[in-house]
């Protein structure tokens, strides 16, 4: 096996158009690109360029109309049980306690149930959310469901994390929180990860290299390295100098503030 984690090689999505004209519309076209062992890859673009279709496809929820994906060497054909996914949403079960929501993947993966309550204390802990293992959801506050969305990502033990705007939804002060949480953990683990987000600091503090997408089809148009110390602490590379040329980079790249929406 290489030290590539995953892959996409030339890969296009075509979909029909769902208002009913017949038309097919390229959501992605022509799209190479590779995350090695360890790495944090955030990937940006604007809306409806094809982000989360690419993710989609590297889970095995959707198949390729075109190009092959790749996790470890192995073609991804169906849904694909060394990847986890992680949403904008929490999507935690309201009927089961955190605790039994951190083992759901785990119980799908046929886990005993020793294992299955040690791994999910080691991540409930891991994830500064132990102390609320035996609440519901409806009784934590949006941040910690998204902790305890993370730990049920990172107890099956993925091979690659796939997290589509996992922090969109909190507030400024939460997410930095969250943001530290993450990276450091990502870190200490040494998981490999594919990272959405609209947030240009974000993607820039959390990451190894950020992938910028073209306005659909969506197309790899530029990949920036980020050459500042710390990957796990984004707060200390927030203070760096450099973020804002970083950011000024991919405000011009993306034409922020010139480019009009389009219609989905």
């Amino acid at each position: 096996m290489t030290d590539t984690r995953l892959e996409f090689r030339n890969v296009t999505k075509k979909f029909q158009d769902r208002l009913g004209s017949g038309r097919t519309i390229v959501a992605v076209e022509g799209v190479t690109l590779s995350v090695q062992d360890g790495e944090v890859v955030s990937l940006i673009g604007p809306s409806g360029c094809g982000k989360s279709t690419l993710l989609n496809m590297a889970s095995g929820l959707s198949e390729t109309s075109g190009g092959k994906v790749f996790v470890d060497d192995d073609e991804v054909v169906s849904v694909n049980e060394h990847v986890s996914f992680m949403l904008q949403k929490d999507l935690l079960l309201a009927w089961r306690t955190i605790r039994e929501n951190v083992e759901f993947g785990l119980e799908i993966h046929g886990l005993p149930r020793d294992e299955r309550r040690r791994r999910s204390d080691d991540w409930l802990a891991r994830c500064k959310i132990a102390d609320f293992a035996d609440h519901y959801p409806h009784q934590l506050s949006g941040g910690m469901r998204q902790r305890a969305a993370l730990a049920r990502t990172l107890a099956t033990d993925p091979h690659v994390l796939l997290l589509d705007e996992p922090f969109s939804a909190l507030d400024a002060q939460t997410k930095m929180i969250l943001q530290q949480d993450l990276a450091r953990t990502l870190s200490e683990a040494g998981k490999t990860a594919l990272f959405i987000t609209h947030d240009l600091v974000e993607a820039v503090a959390l990451s190894d290299r950020v992938l910028v997408m073209s306005q659909r089809p969506g197309k790899i148009i530029e990949e920036i390295i980020v050459d500042i110390p710390g990957r796990a602490d984004p707060m200390e590379r927030r203070k760096d100098p450099k973020i804002g040329p970083y950011v000024g980079q991919l405000m011009s790249l993306l034409h922020v503030g010139e480019a009009e929406l389009e219609p989905v």
